[in-house]
């Protein structure tokens, strides 16, 4: 990110704090200025040490870990790009009027690109008042010391459909959300990330159950990437979807983009050989490998060390393990 770029992304940032926020002063101290904008820089999970098991080798890998010096050196390669600093930059440039029957609501599209430079995959989702609502209840029950000063947009009596009311509402959405995502407990927490990714991921498994694949696929793809912006800090969390594209891609018999799915996958469980998805995935890309003409031993070695080790279990199937994701 260039010091422009830099300069605006927090004068913006610390704007949309001074009009959501309600301080005893006028305007907030440089000691508050200055610890939001430490909060808005790249977090290295600290508050978490079960999740922090990439941090310390001595305390991620097991002794019996199976990897390489090679696999080991590309691995931490992988976890130190997934590190680096990322800032979203959330605009609400639109709405609509959503009526039924018995209802009238107003979408907000919602638009999350990353600053600092051109973001070519920026993500879109719509959500009603309602959910914005919801959202606030769980943040305060969980954070009602963070959320102490966080304002949120009042119902009105009459009005709600108003050209004056949903502007000026946008505006204290596209605020409100920015200043959660500055405050690094919130931003990472399931909450917020479910906020932003779970109605589309329900939809998408819908699909998925169903046998829709292209239309569960076509939604998968979209939200990965705002999965991925959303859980640096966690890259096994997205773990789940990736299969599911996996799932998608290989039942649609494209093998080739199953495998490159798969792979990407597979290098987040790489110490993590317990995780309920591991084995699945293992004996999914052996029969991918093989079918695509590519090494499969290797694979077929993990597998076999793997059950060395573990008493017999019943293991799901990859597809088994997805359709039960996200059922309501």
């Amino acid at each position: 990110m260039d010091q422009d770029s830099h300069c605006t992304a927090e004068r913006e940032l610390l704007e949309a704090v001074s009009r959501i926020t309600t301080f005893s002063t006028t305007s907030p101290s440089d000691e508050e200025r200055n610890q939001l904008k430490a909060e808005i820089s790249c977090q290295v999970r600290k508050e978490n040490p079960e999740k922090d098991d990439l941090q310390d080798s001595n305390a991620s890998l097991s002794p019996n870990s199976a990897m390489t010096t090679k696999e080991l050196q590309e691995y931490w390669r992988n976890e130190k790009r997934q590190c680096r600093q990322v800032k979203l930059l959330f605009e609400i440039p639109s709405t609509r009027i959503v009526e039924h029957h018995l209802s009238k609501y107003v979408m907000y599209k919602i638009i999350i690109l990353q600053t600092g430079s051109f973001d070519s995959n920026k993500s879109v989702i719509e959500r009603r008042y309602s959910d914005f609502e919801k959202l606030h209840r769980n943040l305060l029950e969980e954070f009602s010391e963070e959320m102490e000063e966080v304002t949120f947009p009042k119902k009105t009596l009459t009005g709600n459909f108003t050209e004056e009311i949903i502007n000026e509402r946008k505006l204290a959405f596209k605020d409100y959300l920015r200043l959660l995502y500055s405050m690094k407990y919130i931003q990472r927490s399931k909450k917020f990330i479910d906020f932003l990714t779970r109605p589309e991921l329900q939809e998408a498994y819908g699909c998925l159950r169903g046998g829709q694949y292209t239309k569960a696929l076509e939604i998968l793809l979209e939200v990965i990437g705002l999965q991925e912006r959303l859980t640096r800090g966690n890259p096994v969390s997205i773990v789940p979807t990736l299969c599911a594209i996996v799932v998608c891609h290989k039942d649609l018999e494209n093998p080739a983009s199953a495998f490159e799915y798969g792979e990407k996958a597979l290098s987040r469980l790489r110490v993590h050989t317990s995780h309920r998805y591991y084995i699945p995935l293992l004996e999914t890309m052996i029969t991918l490998a093989y079918e695509l003409g590519k090494d499969f031993l290797s694979l077929q070695e993990k597998l076999e060390e793997w059950k060395a080790k573990k008493d017999p279990i019943r293991v799901f199937t990859l597809k088994e393990l997805a359709v039960r994701e996200y059922v309501q």
